[in-house]
């Protein structure tokens, strides 16, 4: 009987390790962490509303997942209330005011590839902070201090390193060595933490508890605004104290799309997301798609998707500093022309649209969860380092890594590029200036309440397939599980092939194949987890995207 029990347990043990869905009517919480997804859980059954629990479930990630979660990052997160109000809080970094256009070229007008990756020019002033504080004035219940208390604990007395973050540490391994506050922080004996290990943060959990003391104060201005901006200054870096105290999370209007009888919200400008998806989503309308996932259907999709990012990199910035054509992108009559230039028959060429684009790769290393409560309040977040680790530097004697945001502006301004170069350049360096964002938190609506909480990393492939879920719930009527685990395409005008994941059958790419499309196959693009309400039930269904760890937590 003792043996038959050890095994029910151990077979349990093992059920829970891979917990990818719940279901719940009280409140639920999807991230990539079991330790955040747990908190979020953990602060709505103290009484927190889902922007307490994102608020508490986003400082989790910056401890037990630092690959993307963060304090030394930035981001977007996109709030509905059981109200109807709904807003989205824009955290994303910002250029130092000394930053210029011409910043990442050496003596020969060239791209330094080093310094445009790696360390402290390329770090952008953090956010995070800034932008949970904000979300949590204005919408939270709880005490700050108890948001903050989980993390702290978790930081101080550590955590059980899994399987993904010792891969990932060892991955980077190279990289992270480079800056000693970094060995200090991620390596013991000369190696990086193995799974299994006791990693304990107890400068990160010193900064966490300045933080919970004073509030975002504590971070921006201060001693460890000091501390940054001397860091900074040691190593080569822009951002200074002026930076910091001067910097703010804004409060901005999503933007609304129609798609199949659903409302869609998004994140207006600096994040492309909104934009992007509700203009893709539109052509997709207007091109009549058949109710099933078709290879015809498919051709379409990649055709739409090359016309978006196409516009995304001509005519997308920081609409504080450039004109953005917002209601002309996400309008049904622009749609209505773009449709009119796909041919249903034949790919097109990226190169018509614009030649000689100069493709740099986009790192793919963000993350993205999913809340919602018994009221029905509900937060899609999407945060961010840039590159997992970020910049690679962890921050003197403050135990948080900084990000590598600033290359996400286009850092050759001589060259068009996916990101930018067009005639007015809309996301060329400039002091102060937020860099354009491929981040695309998406909350969907059926007839005024939400049914979908959603979004995703993945550097540019977040648009397609935050769009992907949203036709597969919506058009295809998959329930949620079969939407997330779907496979997926990406098409990002630049490079001129269309990516599939491996699990699409030979006969439908060969027929795309003979449509003149270029495909290659990968093992998996994008980590959507994601929430589905029952517009019927009110019961909340959590699933966590298999194609990574992640953890749907629900009570």
């Amino acid at each position: 009987m003792k043996m038959i029990i050890l095994l029910l347990f151990f077979i349990g043990a093992a059920i829970l390790a891979q917990q990818k869905s719940a279901i719940g009517n009280k409140g639920m919480v999807v991230s990539v962490d079991e330790y955040a997804s747990k908190i979020g859980i953990e602060i709505l059954k103290k009484g927190g509303n889902a922007i307490d629990a994102a608020v508490a479930t986003a400082f989790a990630l910056a401890v037990s997942y630092p690959e993307a979660g963060n304090i030394g990052g930035g981001g977007f997160m996109l709030i509905r209330m059981a109200n109807g109000e709904s807003v989205g809080i824009d955290y994303r970094e910002k250029a130092p005011a000394k930053a210029f256009a011409e910043m990442f070229l050496n003596s020969k007008g060239e791209l330094d590839t080093i310094t445009s990756e790696y360390g402290y020019l390329v770090a952008g002033v953090p956010g995070t902070v800034r932008g949970l504080e904000t979300a949590w004035k204005k919408y939270g219940k709880l005490k700050w201090r108890e948001l903050l208390e989980p993390a702290i604990r978790l930081a101080k007395n550590g955590f059980t390193v899994n399987k993904s973050l010792a891969f990932d540490l060892k991955d980077y391994e190279k990289d992270l060595s480079y800056f000693s506050e970094s060995r200090k922080t991620f390596f013991r004996n000369g190696k990086t933490y193995q799974e299994g290990d006791t990693l304990i943060l107890k400068d990160l959990s010193s900064t966490l508890q300045t933080i919970a003391d004073k509030g975002s104060a504590g971070f921006y201005e201060g001693e460890i605004a000091r501390k940054i901006a001397q860091d900074f200054s040691d190593h080569g870096g822009l951002v200074n104290e002026a930076d910091l105290k001067n910097y703010q999370a804004v409060v901005r209007k999503p933007l609304q799309g129609k798609f199949g009888g659903y409302d869609i919200l998004g994140m207006p400008p600096v994040s492309s997301g909104g934009i992007c998806v509700i203009e893709l989503l539109n052509i997709l309308e207007e091109l009549k798609l058949d109710e099933k996932p078709t290879p015809q259907n498919l051709h379409k999709m990649i055709e739409a998707m090359r016309l978006v990012f196409f516009d995304r990199a001509r005519y997308q910035g920081d609409a504080d500093f450039v004109e953005v054509p917002v209601e002309k992108l996400i309008s049904k009559e622009y749609a209505r022309e773009r449709a009119r230039k796909i041919d249903l028959n034949r790919a097109a060429s990226s190169d018509s649209l614009l030649q000689n684009v100069i493709f740099r790769p986009e790192n793919m290393h963000t993350t993205h969860f999913s809340v919602v409560d018994s009221e029905g309040n509900c937060v899609s977040n999407t945060f961010t380092l840039e590159d997992y680790f970020g910049s690679k530097a962890v921050v003197t004697g403050l135990g948080f890594l900084l990000n590598n945001e600033m290359h996400d502006f286009n850092v050759d301004p001589n060259r068009p590029t996916y990101q930018g170069g067009f005639d007015k350049n809309p996301n060329t360096i400039a002091p102060n200036k937020r860099m354009l964002s491929s981040m695309s938190p998406t909350i969907v609506l059926k007839s005024g309440k939400p049914v979908l909480i959603t979004g995703s990393p993945g550097g540019r492939t977040i648009i397609n397939t935050v769009t992907q879920i949203i036709l597969n719930t919506t058009h295809y009527k998959m329930n949620l599980r079969e939407a997330v685990d779907f496979p997926r395409i990406n098409h990002n005008w630049i490079p001129d092939y269309a990516r599939f994941e491996k699990t699409w059958d030979a006969k439908t790419i060969q027929l795309l194949k003979a449509k003149g499309h270029e495909i290659r196959t990968v093992d998996g693009i994008g980590d959507a987890h994601s929430i589905w309400v029952n517009p019927q039930t009110r019961r909340y269904q959590g699933e966590a995207d298999k194609r990574h760890f992640g953890w749907a937590e629900g009570y």
